[in-house]
Formats: structure tokens, sequence, C-alpha cells
């Protein structure tokens, strides 16, 4: 390493600091535009805009927070046209005239997938009784007109010439289980006309369609097993480019990218595979080639103009940053607009993770980034912190996480598992916890700790699984069986699928009716471990009032947890405010119960 480097813990205060998050990547306006949440000025998100010759500003009000709440996990919360920034507040949607500086409610309502049109924006809006696709004028008093309608869900407006595309699904299943494409005849200021399904169905996932330069509709289906990327032109629908990989992300959110059109008539896409993302360039004559970039997980936010690709992309030693990629020549050049800026961590040495595999009993393996200590020797042992990501259909990413440096500058190592359920490895992987939730995931984190306490990785005793959401429920689990694991660490966690199939919000009542059926409730008599339970008492996914209700049972049983409800805190504890007590509770957590090992 070089003599400037240095191995030091990483404080609490520069892991938060550093974890700046970057979304939304738009164009408009003949400017790049994005969305910045910043943990250390209280968690807020603030519409940020890039311009050649201007450089870098915040473009929304001060102080204001722009957060869609749409589906529950938001997603297209603005829009930029005409000298105008359109953004969802909690409220509703807001208009910010640059001309006046004023910001404007426009209407009530939780808002999403904002989308510039012809002299219009389109946007969805959900209610109670379902969602709509509304259009708006741009100019003027802009009155809210709805063109569609659903007691299920809607999503991706995307004008097209003479069309409009979108996609729908049902109340009874989640987008990346059953996800479809319409489109129909539509004019601005007119009504849609002889609307027709294009694809998608009840086993499979059609999503992100977009309008091809050439008139066509580019959309990505997973019906071969991965989602790919397909091209209806108006007769017929064709694959463009199959591959064994992932063309698309799980939809959590609405407004993603994952692919977009040069004016050369290339198109870029993202894969992935595993933990792993690529970009991909199709050539004119259908040839896929790799584009060699410094980045190893890349959002599905990507924005094009010209031969220019604007990516939020990271590595193992570079946290998410934006970049602009020169597509024109055969040697992609790469411009970094931003990045977290944090001079004490500048010259910070990281811990880098290795793949490792794993095979389980039933013969599949499981894939696991393996963090090491901090400047650890090739034969390090530590302490080992597991991380059951959330979701579960989500992924580990193979990223920079401040958080992870925060614990691998304090000796410990730390692994994150792609269990059974999680995405980047096809539909057929992803559909595979359903009615295991609780069984399979916590089983697959286990073989991977076996091993590495077989190798002489791990410490035995000094083992601690975490997870956040659904890797919380996955944790707690772990804990309340026979197994390597020391403690848990619950963080915004589900306890009881029956019960939170109820409560979570309509978006993802039929995840929790399709994952429930494997462990069931978390039951306190059945844990066996020390328990840490983080939780935001505004909680809208998880409600704080289930772990209210674990600690009391876990307390009266004798096995008292360590509790910290975090006010006016959401379900994304780490992005917010009070990200840094979360962290501090929980490394105090596993050196209390590695000291009390000792006393023992």
């Amino acid at each position: 390493m070089r003599p400037a480097d240095r191995i030091a813990e990483v404080s609490v205060e520069d892991a938060v600091r550093a974890s700046v998050s970057y979304d939304q990547l738009r164009m408009g306006d003949d400017a790049l535009y994005w969305l910045e949440t910043r943990p250390d000025a209280g968690g807020g998100t603030a519409v940020t805009r890039w311009r050649s010759g201007e450089g870098m500003r915040d473009v929304s009000p001060k102080g204001f927070d722009v957060a869609s709440g749409v589906h529950a996990y938001g997603g297209g919360s603005f829009a930029a046209a005409e000298e105008t920034l359109w953004c969802v507040g909690r409220d509703g949607l807001y208009r910010s005239r640059r001309s006046d500086d004023q910001l404007e409610l426009i209407a009530h309502g939780s808002f999403g997938d904002l989308t510039v049109g012809d002299g219009e924006l389109l946007a969805v809006r959900e209610s109670g009784q379902g969602d709509e696709l509304v259009a708006l004028s741009l100019t003027g008093a802009p009155t809210v007109r709805t063109l569609v309608s659903s007691p299920g869900f809607l999503g991706a407006p995307r004008p097209g010439p003479g069309w409009l595309a979108w996609t729908r699904w049902s109340e009874r299943d989640m987008p990346w289980d059953a996800c479809e494409i319409w489109v129909a005849s539509y004019s601005p200021r007119h009504q849609v006309d002889g609307a027709v399904r294009l694809a998608g169905g009840p086993n499979e996932s059609a999503v992100e369609p977009q309008w091809g330069p050439g008139g066509a509709l580019y959309f990505v289906s997973d019906r071969s097993g991965w989602w790919n990327l397909y091209r209806w032109d108006g007769h017929g629908v064709e694959a463009v480019a199959p591959i064994a990989g992932e063309c698309a992300a799980e939809p959590w959110e609405l407004g993603y990218a994952s692919y977009g059109f040069l004016d050369d008539g290339r198109i870029v896409l993202i894969v992935q595979e595993g933990p792993r993302h690529r970009l991909l360039v199709i050539e004119t004559d259908g040839i896929v080639r790799p584009v060699d970039l410094p980045y190893t997980s890349i959002k599905p936010y990507l924005a094009v103009r010209g031969t220019t690709v604007a990516l939020i992309g990271s590595s193992p030693t570079a946290a998410p940053q934006i970049a602009l990629v020169d597509m024109a020549d055969a040697d992609p050049q790469v411009k970094v607009l931003a990045r977290p800026e944090h001079a004490a961590l500048d010259r910070t040495r990281v811990s880098t993770p290795t793949e490792l595999r794993v095979r389980v009993a039933s013969g599949r393996e499981v894939l696991a980034l393996v963090y090491p200590p901090t400047g650890s020797a090739a034969d390090w042992r530590a302490p080992l912190i597991v991380r059951a990501h959330p979701g579960p259909t989500a992924s580990c990413q193979l990223r920079l996480d401040w958080q992870v440096q925060f614990f691998t500058s304090r000796g410990f190592a730390v692994v994150d598992v792609d269990y059974l359920g999680s995405t980047g490895y096809g539909r057929v992987f992803r559909e595979s916890l359903y009615g295991r939730w609780g069984l399979d995931d916590v089983g697959d984190c286990a073989a991977v700790v076996v091993h590495l306490l077989s190798t002489g990785r791990a410490v035995p005793g000094q083992v601690f699984i975490r997870g956040a959401s659904a890797g919380g429920y996955t944790a707690l689990h772990a804990v309340a069986q026979d197994g390597p694991f020391a403690a848990a660490t619950a963080v915004s966690a589900i306890v009881d699928p029956d019960q939170w199939a109820q409560t979570v919000p309509r978006f993802q009542r039929a995840h929790a009716m399709r994952l429930r059926g494997g462990a069931g409730r978390v039951r306190a008599a059945a844990v066996q471990r020390p328990v840490l339970l983080i939780h935001g008492t505004v909680d809208e996914v998880a409600v704080v009032e289930d772990v209210r209700e674990l600690a009391d049972e876990l307390t009266s049983l004798g096995m008292a947890p360590e509790v910290l409800l975090l006010a006016d805190v959401g379900h994304y504890v780490a992005s917010s405010r009070r990200a840094g007590a979360a962290l501090e509770a929980e490394l105090g957590h596993y050196r209390s119960v590695m000291a009390d090992a000792v006393n023992d």
C-alpha cells in the first residue's frame, strides 16, 4: 500500500457522512438530474442538476424533501421540462418554476413515475382504491386528467408516436412475479383508445417499456427464465439479445431504466450475473459486447443522450458515483461528475471482498461476498458478521459500503449472502423461497458460516447475524434454533408474516402472502441467543408494534433484548438521520456478547 494510506478505524460520523446515495438519473432541459440523499443532513433528499459549463447545484427548494410514497417504495419522484421542476413530496405533487423560484402544490395524493410527454406530464397516482395513470399540462394551470385506472397497480407511462405504453399488475401479484405491458392509441390532451396487452401474464414479468428511436416498443421480459430485452414492431415480438443474465432489476420502485438508446442505433443495457453488474452494448448487427468500465455494481438508472451514457456505478474500492461514459470510440472514456466527498476517508485502506461458493445439502450453490478485517494477513481469523440482505427479492451489492468498513476496520469480517430467493440468478431461483421463508434463507446463511468455521476463518462463539426488513426476519429465525450464531441484530424487522400481511402497504401484500408458510412467526420462547432490535417509530412497511410485542415477550421470559427505537425514523434506518446511533448500538451489541463469552 502507499505510505500515506492508513489502516484506521472508520468513525461512525465518517461512515454516515460518506454514505451519500444517488438515484433516479434523468435527462431534461439539456442537463442531467439526479436525487441525492445525505444521511449527515438529516436523511433529506434533493434534486441536483449538472449542466456542461455550469457544474452542479441543487435545484429543488432548500429544505424540501423530494420523496414519493407511491407503492410504499416510491420511484420516479421528479421530472424537469421547460425550466420547471416537477417533484413529489409526502403530501402531493409540486411544481417549482425557476422564473419565480416558487414551490407550488399542484395536487394532493401519492404520485410517482413522473414522465415528460409532448406538452404533458404523465404520472402514476395511487389511492386506497387502486392506481391511475394521469396527465397534466406542463404549462398554465394544470388539471389532473385520468387516462387509465386499475384496482391493482400501474407503472411506466411511456408516450410514443401516437401511442402510450404502461405496465400493469394485479393486487394479487408482485411485479417481478406477474406484470403486463399494455399499449393504446394516444395523443396529448386526449384519452387512450383501444388498449391491448402486449406481453406478460400469470407466469411472466414484463417491465420497463421504452419507445425506441425507430418507433418500436422495447421491454424486458423473463419469459425465458431471465429478464431479457424484447422488441415489438407493431406486428410481432422478437428477442433482441438472449442473455443468461438479468437485464432488469427487481422492480421495487417505479422509474427504473436498465437500458437506453444511443443515437447511432446501438443499445446499452445493464446485465446482472449474481452480485456483479456489467454494461453491455448491442451493436446494430445484433452483436453483444461488454463495455470495459471500472464498476462492478450499476444502479438501474441509465440516462442516455447522443453517444454519452450517464450511470451510477461503484466497485469494492469506489462508493457509488455518477459518471458519464463517452461511447463514441471503441475505448469508452469515463468522466466522474459526483462522488461522496469526505477528505477523512480519501486515503483510508478498505477491505475488499472475495467471492465464496458453498454447496448446500440440496446440491445447489450459495454465493457469498467475504470481507476480511481491514489490512489482515492472508490467513486471517476473526469475529464474523453475516448480513442477510433485505427483500428477500434483492441481492448482495459488489460495491464499497462504508458501513461495512466501519466493522472491518475494527477487526470484524463481514459476509454478505445471496441466499435462496435472491435476484441475479433467474426466475426459478427467485421464486424458490416462496413458502420456505425463514428456513432456506437461514440454512444458506448457516452453511456459509459452517464453511468459514471449518476453514478456520471464523471464531466459534463470535459469529453474528444481522439483517434489515426481511433480512431482520431471517436474522431472528437464525437465533431461534440451534446453529452457529452467537447473537442477532434485527433492523426494521418483520416478526410475524401473517400479521405483516395485514399491516404492510398494499403494494407488498402479495409478497407477504407468497413468502409465508415457512418458519412462521418468530416465537420468543424459541430465541436462544441475545438479540438487538433497532426500529423506526414511524416505519410503515414493518410496523413498530410487532417489534415491541416481541421485545415484551422476550423480557417476560428472562431474555430481555436490547432495543433501540428511533423516533420519527421510517423503514430505511441506514439512510436516516439516526444511522450513526444504529451503527454504534450494533457494534456495542457484538462487543458485549464477546465480553460476556470471555467472562464466562
